[in-house]
């Protein structure tokens, strides 16, 4: 690839970058950290504001390694994919007690749940390093401009397309080109830089590359919760700190199954996890069982820091709740 194509693009960066919040100012490896792990399978406009209100409450890594297991967890509510909540935990106290971030992609590999993109961006944007981060972004404009229907084939191409000595800046030009005009469907090649160098538009048919991933078949699983009112209030527990989900609040209920659950339920949330479906019924119950827990005022369910599951499960059983009853 002519190395003109990746100057060209670092122009278009340069005059197009998104203004975005983790990129304001000195490059803060704490920043750059955070921002990845949020982005991970999640959007840059639902991760914007939740990165604001993490630097609001825990502005350096030090003082994210200091707070509760609980309070990080229930900040996190919503973002989905709760291991990255449980890693940031690990890793940012194991950072606060080293002193400090290390500067290379090899031994940011080393830190809990930092694996090869994150260490590499982080090591490419905040350190300089020639690391070459490749997310579903990246992955997708290199597929195109080389013309790579096998994804294996992406790593190779892009390490050696990166610009030496511009890592970080081409990385972060090659992902706002993914997500503006390098789209997964009906991407706008005319106003693309690289419309030239582009062996997919070339081609006529960019939407091909990389070829699609064969979408799996995903088991669909059962379980109930328990819907245990008092008053304005609602009875809640936390989940065991292991597994999914875990160290996250939640309705009371049991292990999910893929046996259907034979109750009587006030309402059924159907849920999709990355490897299965879960329709989560929820049983009124008068008495909150043996364990742990919490009245949980109605009103402020916000403050709770349930997950999307447990939050879309719980406005369910309101709503039933309200919903007249059809006369016998």
């Amino acid at each position: 690839m002519d190395a003109t194509a990746a100057a060209k693009l670092l122009d278009h960066y340069q005059a197009t970058a998104r203004d975005l919040p983790w990129r304001r100012g000195e490059r803060d490896p704490y920043r750059t950290w955070l921002s990845e792990v949020m982005l991970q399978q999640t959007t840059v406009a639902t991760v914007t504001p939740r990165f604001r209100r993490f630097l609001e409450r825990w502005p350096t890594v030090e003082a994210l390694a200091a707070a509760k297991d609980e309070d990080i967890l229930g900040e996190w509510a919503g973002l989905g994919y709760y291991a990255r909540a449980r890693n940031l935990i690990a890793c940012a106290r194991a950072v606060a007690e080293r002193g400090s971030f290390p500067e290379t992609e090899s031994e940011l590999r080393k830190l809990p749940g930092l694996g090869a993109y994150t260490a590499a961006a982080v090591a490419a944007i905040a350190f300089g390093e020639d690391a070459v981060p490749v997310d579903t972004n990246v992955e997708r404009v290199v597929a195109r401009v080389f013309g790579l229907a096998n994804r294996a084939d992406v790593p190779a191409a892009a390490k050696a397309w990166f610009p030496t000595g511009r890592h970080g800046d081409f990385a972060q030009a090659l992902m706002d080109l993914g997500a503006s005009l390098c789209r997964p469907k009906k991407p706008e090649c005319g106003r693309c830089p690289l419309e030239a160098d582009c062996r997919a538009a070339a081609l006529g048919k960019p939407e091909a590359f990389p070829a699609p991933k064969v979408k799996k078949e995903r088991p669909h699983r059962h379980g109930v919760a328990w819907w245990i009112r008092r008053g304005d209030e609602v009875w809640l527990v936390r989940r065991p700190a292991e597994g999914l989900l875990g160290g996250m609040a939640a309705l009371p209920g049991g292990e999910w199954d893929e046996a259907p659950a034979m109750v009587n339920a006030l309402a059924i949330h159907r849920h999709g996890f990355t490897h299965f479906t879960l329709d989560l019924h929820v049983v009124p119950r008068v008495e909150p069982p043996p364990g742990e827990g919490w009245w949980q005022p109605l009103g402020e369910l916000d403050r709770a820091g349930l997950p999307t599951l447990y939050r879309r499960a719980v406005e369910a059983a309101l709503k039933s709740e309200r919903e007249p009853r059809l006369a016998d």
